[in-house]
């Protein structure tokens, strides 16, 4: 008997496998679709993880806010994106048996792995859980067939007995998101400057005096302390963006932060600063 001809679809699938997509928990997990495989319209990003310390593949404007929202909370301690709904055969027959046609591949009509924008390990007193997020446009949801793909997807993680919820952009605070944004990329201080331990207090140190004490705004308050210390401009900024990703400084991130105004501390951070300092570097 003839041996049957592989699909382009079971080689992608066994390729991807073999390169470790989709497996592994944290640092080690590995996307089943990268920025390069999709078609985005330049709308995807690649971005390291606070919580993973890997680079986060995001195919869109909605993913990244919705990225950004869980960084900040507390409460998520895994984040894997574009998680793949395997084995295929098992969104085969949940289509089949709905009567809804598959997802297929539009170059080759073989069908095609679904995969869920985002499954999350949530923490919890007992412990931890796992919840399924997918991203969707408010207007995408009067698509009868964007509702169909869904229900595949939602059946598969019920099957699993995950939670499985749909996000739109009216669920994702706008402001928080882009505050967090505007600090992610400063949440390690090695990633902005070469500056040392020391300087890092010192700085510190002056900004949180003044941005206390001072209504100056927070650039003009940064950019003192550079010349002041004599550190490049640009500097001071930095810094003050690392403390508050790393919530040493408290503020209310659902307030657009701007730096051309006074920066409001929620709480005087000047009686426990030298503590936290110590974990810096």
């Amino acid at each position: 008997m003839a041996k049957r001809k592989r699909t382009k679809t079971e080689a992608v699938i066994d390729r991807h496998i073999s390169e470790g997509r989709g497996q592994g928990r944290g640092y080690e997990y590995k996307p089943w679709l990268l920025v390069q495989d999709v078609a985005s319209q330049g709308l995807a990003s690649r971005i390291k993880g606070w919580k993973t310390n890997r680079v986060h593949h995001l195919l869109s404007n909605l993913e990244l806010n919705y990225f950004y929202i869980l960084e900040w909370s507390p409460i998520i301690c895994d984040i894997r994106e574009q998680y793949p709904l395997l084995p295929l055969e098992e969104t085969l027959a949940i289509a089949e048996k709905n009567g809804i046609p598959h997802p297929k591949d539009p170059k080759t009509q073989d069908p095609m792995v679904m995969t869920t924008d985002f499954l999350i390990t949530v923490r919890q007193k007992i412990g931890v859980i796992e919840q399924v997020r997918t991203l969707k446009l408010a207007k995408d949801l009067q698509s009868e067939r964007t509702l169909q793909k869904l229900e595949i997807e939602r059946q598969y993680w019920q099957s699993r007995d995950i939670n499985w919820g749909i996000v739109t952009e009216h669920e994702i605070p706008e402001r928080l998101a882009r505050n967090i944004d505007w600090v992610h990329p400063f949440f390690s201080i090695e990633d902005c400057s070469s500056i040392s331990e020391s300087e890092i207090r010192r700085i510190t140190t002056a900004l949180t005096l003044r941005v206390v004490e001072e209504h100056d705004s927070l650039a003009s308050i940064a950019a003192d302390c550079d010349d002041q210390l004599g550190f490049k401009p640009g500097i001071g900024l930095s810094v003050a963006r690392h403390l508050i990703a790393n919530r040493w400084w408290l503020v209310d991130m659902n307030k657009s932060i701007n730096p051309s105004e006074p920066l409001v501390l929620l709480a005087n951070p000047l009686v426990q600063l030298h503590q936290k300092l110590g974990g810096v570097g």
